[in-house]
Protein backbone atom coordinates (compact mmCIF):
# COMPACT_ATOMS: atom_id res chain seq x y z
CA UNK A 1 0.00 0.00 0.00
CA UNK A 2 1.61 3.33 -1.02
CA UNK A 3 2.26 5.86 1.73
CA UNK A 4 -0.26 8.33 0.22
CA UNK A 5 -2.99 5.68 0.44
CA UNK A 6 -2.00 4.93 4.06
CA UNK A 7 -2.24 8.63 4.87
CA UNK A 8 -5.70 8.92 3.31
CA UNK A 9 -6.97 5.88 5.18
CA UNK A 10 -5.68 7.33 8.44
CA UNK A 11 -7.49 10.58 7.77
CA UNK A 12 -10.68 8.68 7.06
CA UNK A 13 -10.39 6.85 10.37
CA UNK A 14 -9.78 10.10 12.22
CA UNK A 15 -12.76 11.72 10.58
CA UNK A 16 -15.03 8.80 11.41
CA UNK A 17 -13.96 8.59 15.06
CA UNK A 18 -13.44 12.27 15.80
CA UNK A 19 -10.43 14.13 17.07
CA UNK A 20 -10.06 14.15 20.88
CA UNK A 21 -11.61 17.27 22.38
CA UNK A 22 -13.16 18.40 19.11
CA UNK A 23 -16.65 19.89 19.28
CA UNK A 24 -19.14 20.75 16.60
CA UNK A 25 -20.67 24.20 16.76
CA UNK A 26 -24.42 23.86 16.79
CA UNK A 27 -26.26 25.92 14.23
CA UNK A 28 -27.78 28.95 15.88
CA UNK A 29 -31.54 28.77 15.88
CA UNK A 30 -33.69 31.78 15.18
CA UNK A 31 -36.41 33.25 17.39
CA UNK A 32 -39.28 30.92 18.21
CA UNK A 33 -42.71 31.48 19.68
CA UNK A 34 -42.99 29.68 23.01
CA UNK A 35 -46.64 30.31 23.84
CA UNK A 36 -49.35 32.97 24.04
CA UNK A 37 -50.26 34.85 27.23
CA UNK A 38 -54.01 34.32 27.41
CA UNK A 39 -54.74 35.34 31.00
CA UNK A 40 -57.35 38.13 30.53
CA UNK A 41 -55.87 39.98 33.50
CA UNK A 42 -52.56 40.47 31.64
CA UNK A 43 -53.22 43.08 28.97
CA UNK A 44 -50.05 45.15 29.29
CA UNK A 45 -47.06 42.91 29.93
CA UNK A 46 -44.56 45.68 30.50
CA UNK A 47 -41.66 43.71 31.95
CA UNK A 48 -40.28 40.20 32.47
CA UNK A 49 -38.02 38.53 35.02
CA UNK A 50 -36.98 34.88 35.19
CA UNK A 51 -37.40 33.17 38.56
CA UNK A 52 -34.30 32.25 40.55
CA UNK A 53 -36.12 29.61 42.64
CA UNK A 54 -38.65 28.01 40.31
CA UNK A 55 -37.34 26.51 37.03
CA UNK A 56 -39.31 27.51 33.94
CA UNK A 57 -41.19 30.31 35.70
CA UNK A 58 -41.10 33.88 34.41
CA UNK A 59 -42.76 36.83 36.16
CA UNK A 60 -44.64 39.67 34.49
CA UNK A 61 -47.01 42.49 35.47
CA UNK A 62 -49.34 45.11 34.04
CA UNK A 63 -48.46 48.71 33.25
CA UNK A 64 -49.67 51.81 35.10
CA UNK A 65 -52.91 51.87 37.04
CA UNK A 66 -53.27 48.12 37.38
CA UNK A 67 -53.34 46.09 40.58
CA UNK A 68 -50.13 45.76 42.57
CA UNK A 69 -49.64 42.20 41.39
CA UNK A 70 -47.03 40.08 39.65
CA UNK A 71 -48.04 37.00 37.66
CA UNK A 72 -45.93 33.84 37.59
CA UNK A 73 -46.16 32.24 34.14
CA UNK A 74 -45.21 28.65 33.36
CA UNK A 75 -43.52 27.44 30.15
CA UNK A 76 -46.98 27.24 28.54
CA UNK A 77 -47.78 30.86 29.51
CA UNK A 78 -50.44 29.75 31.98
CA UNK A 79 -50.55 31.74 35.21
CA UNK A 80 -49.31 29.51 38.04
CA UNK A 81 -49.56 32.08 40.84
CA UNK A 82 -50.42 35.72 41.54
CA UNK A 83 -48.20 37.62 43.98
CA UNK A 84 -49.76 40.73 45.53
CA UNK A 85 -47.50 43.52 46.83
CA UNK A 86 -49.08 44.65 50.09
CA UNK A 87 -48.49 48.33 50.88
CA UNK A 88 -47.39 49.18 47.32
CA UNK A 89 -48.94 51.49 44.75
CA UNK A 90 -49.03 51.05 40.97
CA UNK A 91 -48.73 54.65 39.81
CA UNK A 92 -46.72 53.71 36.72
CA UNK A 93 -45.10 50.29 37.05
CA UNK A 94 -42.70 49.85 34.14
CA UNK A 95 -39.95 47.36 35.02
CA UNK A 96 -39.06 44.40 37.16
CA UNK A 97 -36.08 42.22 38.11
CA UNK A 98 -35.28 39.28 40.35
CA UNK A 99 -32.32 39.93 42.62
CA UNK A 100 -30.49 37.88 45.24
CA UNK A 101 -33.00 38.96 47.90
CA UNK A 102 -36.32 39.02 46.07
CA UNK A 103 -38.56 40.29 43.31
CA UNK A 104 -38.26 44.00 42.47
CA UNK A 105 -40.82 46.11 40.63
CA UNK A 106 -40.01 49.63 39.44
CA UNK A 107 -42.73 52.28 39.71
CA UNK A 108 -40.36 54.41 37.64
CA UNK A 109 -42.45 55.70 34.76
CA UNK A 110 -42.78 59.48 34.39
CA UNK A 111 -44.36 60.37 31.07
CA UNK A 112 -44.21 64.07 31.92
CA UNK A 113 -40.41 63.88 32.40
CA UNK A 114 -40.15 65.49 35.79
CA UNK A 115 -43.68 65.64 37.17
CA UNK A 116 -42.78 63.38 40.08
CA UNK A 117 -40.21 64.51 42.67
CA UNK A 118 -39.14 60.90 43.17
CA UNK A 119 -40.01 57.38 41.99
CA UNK A 120 -40.27 54.13 43.94
CA UNK A 121 -38.91 50.62 43.68
CA UNK A 122 -40.72 47.86 45.58
CA UNK A 123 -39.34 44.51 46.71
CA UNK A 124 -40.94 41.32 48.01
CA UNK A 125 -39.14 38.07 48.89
CA UNK A 126 -39.43 35.44 46.19
CA UNK A 127 -41.57 32.75 47.83
CA UNK A 128 -40.18 29.24 48.26
CA UNK A 129 -43.60 27.78 47.46
CA UNK A 130 -45.20 29.06 44.28
CA UNK A 131 -48.83 29.82 45.11
CA UNK A 132 -51.06 32.90 45.02
CA UNK A 133 -50.37 34.99 48.11
CA UNK A 134 -49.96 38.51 49.49
CA UNK A 135 -46.51 39.62 50.59
CA UNK A 136 -45.51 42.78 52.40
CA UNK A 137 -43.51 45.06 50.06
CA UNK A 138 -40.44 47.05 51.04
CA UNK A 139 -40.32 50.50 49.40
CA UNK A 140 -37.20 52.37 48.25
CA UNK A 141 -37.54 55.98 47.13
CA UNK A 142 -35.37 56.87 44.14
CA UNK A 143 -33.97 60.17 42.82
CA UNK A 144 -31.55 60.91 39.97
CA UNK A 145 -28.48 63.04 40.59
CA UNK A 146 -29.13 65.11 37.44
CA UNK A 147 -32.89 65.56 37.77
CA UNK A 148 -36.08 63.59 37.22
CA UNK A 149 -36.25 61.08 34.39
CA UNK A 150 -38.82 58.89 32.67
CA UNK A 151 -37.69 55.25 32.71
CA UNK A 152 -38.93 51.78 31.83
CA UNK A 153 -35.75 49.74 32.39
CA UNK A 154 -34.59 48.46 35.77
CA UNK A 155 -31.97 45.78 36.42
CA UNK A 156 -30.44 44.11 39.48
CA UNK A 157 -26.88 42.78 39.32
CA UNK A 158 -27.20 39.18 40.58
CA UNK A 159 -23.71 39.27 42.07
CA UNK A 160 -23.90 42.48 44.08
CA UNK A 161 -27.63 43.21 44.27
CA UNK A 162 -26.94 46.68 42.89
CA UNK A 163 -29.75 48.58 41.15
CA UNK A 164 -29.49 50.03 37.63
CA UNK A 165 -32.07 52.11 35.74
CA UNK A 166 -31.98 53.24 32.11
CA UNK A 167 -33.91 56.36 31.16
CA UNK A 168 -36.28 56.47 28.20
CA UNK A 169 -35.88 59.65 26.16
CA UNK A 170 -33.62 61.30 23.62
CA UNK A 171 -30.09 60.91 24.96
CA UNK A 172 -30.92 57.89 27.11
CA UNK A 173 -28.62 57.20 30.05
CA UNK A 174 -27.82 54.29 32.35
CA UNK A 175 -27.85 55.08 36.06
CA UNK A 176 -26.28 53.17 38.93
CA UNK A 177 -27.69 53.07 42.45
CA UNK A 178 -25.86 52.91 45.78
CA UNK A 179 -24.25 49.68 46.96
CA UNK A 180 -27.19 49.07 49.25
CA UNK A 181 -30.67 50.50 48.95
CA UNK A 182 -32.10 52.08 52.08
CA UNK A 183 -35.71 52.51 53.15
CA UNK A 184 -35.15 55.91 54.76
CA UNK A 185 -34.50 59.08 52.79
CA UNK A 186 -33.69 58.83 49.08
CA UNK A 187 -31.48 56.52 47.04
CA UNK A 188 -29.56 58.63 44.52
CA UNK A 189 -28.90 57.24 41.03
CA UNK A 190 -25.76 58.43 39.21
CA UNK A 191 -25.18 58.30 35.46
CA UNK A 192 -22.53 55.76 34.41
CA UNK A 193 -23.00 55.61 30.62
CA UNK A 194 -25.36 56.12 27.73
CA UNK A 195 -28.16 53.69 26.93
CA UNK A 196 -29.97 52.47 23.79
CA UNK A 197 -32.52 54.76 22.21
CA UNK A 198 -35.96 54.50 23.84
CA UNK A 199 -35.06 51.71 26.25
CA UNK A 200 -38.15 49.76 27.33
CA UNK A 201 -36.68 46.97 29.50
CA UNK A 202 -33.46 45.24 30.45
CA UNK A 203 -31.97 42.41 32.49
CA UNK A 204 -28.68 41.04 33.75
CA UNK A 205 -27.53 37.61 32.63
CA UNK A 206 -27.79 35.01 35.43
CA UNK A 207 -24.00 35.04 35.97
CA UNK A 208 -23.89 38.85 36.05
CA UNK A 209 -21.21 39.04 33.34
CA UNK A 210 -23.43 40.91 30.88
CA UNK A 211 -26.77 42.65 30.58
CA UNK A 212 -29.29 43.37 27.85
CA UNK A 213 -31.36 46.49 27.16
CA UNK A 214 -34.13 46.48 24.57
CA UNK A 215 -36.12 49.05 22.65
CA UNK A 216 -39.27 48.54 20.64
CA UNK A 217 -37.45 47.01 17.65
CA UNK A 218 -34.18 45.45 18.84
CA UNK A 219 -31.87 44.91 21.79
CA UNK A 220 -28.22 45.35 22.73
CA UNK A 221 -26.04 43.25 25.04
CA UNK A 222 -23.30 44.87 27.10
CA UNK A 223 -20.33 43.48 28.97
CA UNK A 224 -20.23 46.57 31.18
CA UNK A 225 -21.76 50.05 31.05
CA UNK A 226 -20.85 51.57 27.70
CA UNK A 227 -19.19 48.37 26.37
CA UNK A 228 -21.55 46.79 23.85
CA UNK A 229 -20.73 43.27 22.68
CA UNK A 230 -23.73 42.25 20.55
CA UNK A 231 -26.88 43.38 18.77
CA UNK A 232 -30.02 41.26 18.96
CA UNK A 233 -32.88 41.20 16.46
CA UNK A 234 -36.32 40.87 18.03
CA UNK A 235 -39.48 39.58 16.32
CA UNK A 236 -42.05 42.22 15.38
CA UNK A 237 -44.40 42.88 18.29
CA UNK A 238 -47.43 45.07 18.95
CA UNK A 239 -45.60 47.12 21.58
CA UNK A 240 -42.56 45.16 22.67
CA UNK A 241 -41.43 46.06 26.18
CA UNK A 242 -40.44 43.03 28.24
CA UNK A 243 -37.12 41.17 28.12
CA UNK A 244 -35.17 38.80 30.37
CA UNK A 245 -32.53 36.07 30.14
CA UNK A 246 -33.45 32.42 30.49
CA UNK A 247 -32.00 30.63 33.51
CA UNK A 248 -29.06 29.22 31.52
CA UNK A 249 -28.18 32.64 30.05
CA UNK A 250 -28.21 31.32 26.48
CA UNK A 251 -31.53 32.80 25.35
CA UNK A 252 -33.71 35.84 25.85
CA UNK A 253 -37.45 35.95 26.46
CA UNK A 254 -39.39 38.91 25.08
CA UNK A 255 -43.00 40.01 25.59
CA UNK A 256 -45.33 42.74 24.37
CA UNK A 257 -48.17 44.83 25.70
CA UNK A 258 -51.62 43.92 24.43
CA UNK A 259 -53.97 40.99 24.96
CA UNK A 260 -53.16 37.51 23.65
CA UNK A 261 -49.54 38.39 22.91
CA UNK A 262 -46.82 35.80 22.28
CA UNK A 263 -43.86 35.09 24.51
CA UNK A 264 -40.81 34.68 22.25
CA UNK A 265 -37.48 32.98 22.85
CA UNK A 266 -34.52 34.60 21.09
CA UNK A 267 -31.02 33.03 21.05
CA UNK A 268 -28.18 35.05 22.51
CA UNK A 269 -25.56 35.78 19.79
CA UNK A 270 -22.47 33.59 19.98
CA UNK A 271 -20.26 36.58 20.83
CA UNK A 272 -22.26 37.16 24.03
CA UNK A 273 -22.82 33.59 25.19
CA UNK A 274 -21.60 32.61 28.67
CA UNK A 275 -18.80 30.05 28.85
CA UNK A 276 -20.06 26.49 29.08
CA UNK A 277 -19.40 24.85 32.47
CA UNK A 278 -16.48 22.44 32.53
CA UNK A 279 -15.96 19.49 34.89
CA UNK A 280 -12.72 19.54 36.83
CA UNK A 281 -10.80 16.31 37.29
CA UNK A 282 -11.11 15.00 40.87
CA UNK A 283 -7.99 14.97 43.03
CA UNK A 284 -8.79 11.66 44.78
CA UNK A 285 -8.83 9.52 41.65
CA UNK A 286 -12.36 8.38 42.40
CA UNK A 287 -13.66 9.20 38.93
CA UNK A 288 -16.34 11.48 40.36
CA UNK A 289 -16.74 15.22 39.94
CA UNK A 290 -16.99 17.93 42.61
CA UNK A 291 -20.70 17.24 43.21
CA UNK A 292 -20.30 13.49 43.43
CA UNK A 293 -21.27 12.80 39.81
CA UNK A 294 -19.09 11.15 37.22
CA UNK A 295 -16.80 13.31 35.13
CA UNK A 296 -17.97 14.49 31.72
CA UNK A 297 -18.78 11.99 28.99
CA UNK A 298 -16.72 14.00 26.54
CA UNK A 299 -13.54 12.95 28.33
CA UNK A 300 -14.53 9.30 28.10
CA UNK A 301 -15.28 9.76 24.42
CA UNK A 302 -11.88 11.37 23.88
CA UNK A 303 -10.10 8.46 25.54
CA UNK A 304 -12.05 5.93 23.47
CA UNK A 305 -11.26 7.95 20.35
CA UNK A 306 -7.54 7.82 21.10
CA UNK A 307 -7.62 4.07 21.59
CA UNK A 308 -9.58 3.46 18.39
CA UNK A 309 -7.41 5.76 16.30
CA UNK A 310 -4.20 4.25 17.69
CA UNK A 311 -5.50 0.73 17.06
CA UNK A 312 -6.53 1.56 13.50
CA UNK A 313 -3.13 3.07 12.72
CA UNK A 314 -1.30 0.07 14.18
CA UNK A 315 -3.47 -2.29 12.12
CA UNK A 316 -2.87 -0.30 8.95
CA UNK A 317 0.87 -0.11 9.61
CA UNK A 318 0.98 -3.89 10.19
CA UNK A 319 -0.84 -4.58 6.93
CA UNK A 320 1.50 -2.25 5.11
CA UNK A 321 4.58 -3.96 6.61
CA UNK A 322 3.28 -7.43 5.70
CA UNK A 323 2.62 -6.40 2.11
CA UNK A 324 6.11 -4.95 1.81
CA UNK A 325 7.62 -8.09 3.30
CA UNK A 326 5.81 -10.29 0.80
Amino acid sequence: MPFAALFLVSLAVLAAVGLPGATRAAAEDGPRKLCTIKDPRIGESSGLAASRRHPGIVYTFNDSGGPTQVYALGPDCRTRATLTFAGARNRDWEAMAVGPDGIYVGDIGDNLDGAWPYVTVYRIPEPARLRSQTLRATAYRIKYADGARNAETMMIDPRSGRLYIASKAFGDSLYEGPKRLRTSGFNIMHKVSGAPFYATDGAFAPDGRSFVIRGYLDAEIYKAPGKKIADVSIPGQKQGEGITFTADGRSLLVSSEGTNQALWQVPVPASALPPRPTSKAPSDGSGKGPAGGTTSGSRKLSAVSLVLVAGALVLIAGLFARRRGS
